[in-house]
């Protein structure tokens, strides 16, 4: 809960959001603030606009409302978890911003920073010792805001990549076979997934402590390993193994770990022409402004079943493919296997458009994501991730986290995509 009640030049109360009573009002402030592709074309998200930071036990979400007309004119979620490095010998609690947004005819009222500030110190109260909060590195007003007006410092450069499921990848991008390359894709028990993801994660930079609630979600459709039928991985065929050290004694030479998080069970993304602008459908996330620049309108291909105009009428899905790891010389060929297995899972997913991974700028994966030629449908975008320090006047020198930065190598956390 928010303690305290902010007023803004004595003009804006920022203060909880109210499921009971507010639902429609965030609804027309997302509305207001609709993301344009083109001239005459809009998308949004259809869902729960708590579903995202409801995963988490410490969560809010801040509206600022007018004083003279209880408008409703910017709003923000912010949850809290625990994370690990690296680099610390202990745990960090950080704070994560998702979601800011100012109605248009209300920006460069500071209500933005407002909210910013609002958010920070309910995050202080809660135990959070730092602030993060991701945007996409080309939208110049948000970049602003955070590193000029707010103090946040650049912590981490990350790369999306968005492919079409119903599109396919150019031959030369998966040109290995599956079946005739022999390559086993396993799925794991949840106490395999975790025993393998723990060892993992202590490879990268900063990754979430509470890997076992991740795939313990409903909406983590689950863990696979990929590797080479000839190679085998013997300890796996016991389904009730999931003591580490006998899984990885038994390793092959060259394997990959996924998981498949279904974004189409939670919301849609739904693209509307304005004289079709009847319904609108919540933007929960900054997946949104992410996903926008991938579609290449229209991107449905002259031999899928659904037309372009179907496509631009019906709600869509994704899925978002997270904890990728490989080891070994010829993980390069898995890695396609892995992506041609995503695929396929999209495909069966009903209404589901689109497959998205993000992968940190040093990660040694992001050479072996299949791109294929210059004609591809795969599209990356470049992401940043900020960071501030919460609590108390630190040193970069001294701080464990800003110390380190610029990091690369990051374990993205779906519930946040």
């Amino acid at each position: 809960m928010v303690d305290n009640i902010h007023d803004h030049q004595d003009k804006v109360q920022i203060r909880e959001f109210k499921e009971a009573t507010d639902f429609e009002a965030v609804e027309k402030l997302e509305k207001n603030c609709e993301i344009g592709y083109k001239k005459g074309i809009s998308i949004f998200m259809s869902g729960d606009p708590l579903c995202r930071i409801r995963l988490y036990p410490v969560h809010v979400m801040l509206v600022a409302q007018l004083l003279e007309n209880g408008e409703l004119v910017g709003a923000v979620r912010g949850c809290i978890k625990r994370v690990g490095t690296r680099f610390g010998a202990t745990d960090l609690t950080i704070g994560c911003i998702l979601g800011l947004r100012v109605s248009p005819r209300h920006r460069r009222m500071g209500i933005g920073s407002g909210l910013v500030k609002s958010v920070e110190e309910w995050m202080e109260r809660n135990g959070a010792q730092y602030a993060f909060l991701a945007t996409e590195e080309n939208n110049v007003a948000s970049t602003n805001l955070f590193s000029l007006k707010c103090n946040y410092v650049k912590f981490c450069s990350l790369v999306i990549y968005v492919q079409p499921v119903n599109e396919h990848l150019a031959e030369e991008a998966l040109d290995v076979d599956v079946s005739s390359r022999h390559i086993n894709i396993e799925k794991l028990n949840i106490d395999q997934a975790v025993a393998i993801y723990k060892n993992c994660l202590r490879q990268r930079e900063i990754y979430p402590t509470d890997i076992e609630e991740i795939l313990k979600e409903k909406l983590s459709m689950g863990t696979w390993v990929c590797f080479f039928q000839e190679e085998g991985w013997t300890a796996l065929e016991k389904k009730e193994e999931k003591d580490l050290d006998s899984i990885m004694a038994t390793a092959p030479k060259s394997w990959a770990i996924f998981s498949i998080w279904n974004n189409s069970e939670t919301y849609k993304l739904q693209i509307r022409r304005p004289n079709l602008l009847k319904l609108f459908h919540l933007s929960i996330s900054h997946a949104m402004e992410r996903i926008l620049p991938c579609l290449k309108l229209p991107f449905v291909s002259s031999s899928s079943s659904m037309s372009s105009s179907e496509f631009h009428k019906k709600p869509f899905g994704f899925l978002f493919l997270y904890g990728i790891h490989g080891e070994g010389e010829r993980v390069g060929e898995l890695m396609k296997g892995v992506w041609r297995f995503g695929k396929r899972m999209g495909e069966k997913e009903k209404d589901c458009r689109v497959m998205m991974t993000e992968l940190g700028g040093s990660d040694p994966l992001r050479a072996h994501v299949p791109q294929g030629s210059s004609s591809s449908s795969m599209t990356c975008i470049n992401d940043l991730w900020y960071l501030k320090r919460l609590n108390g006047p630190v040193s970069d020198e001294d701080d464990e986290l800003t110390a380190i930065r610029p990091v690369g190598n990051v374990f993205v956390d779906p519930r946040e995509f």
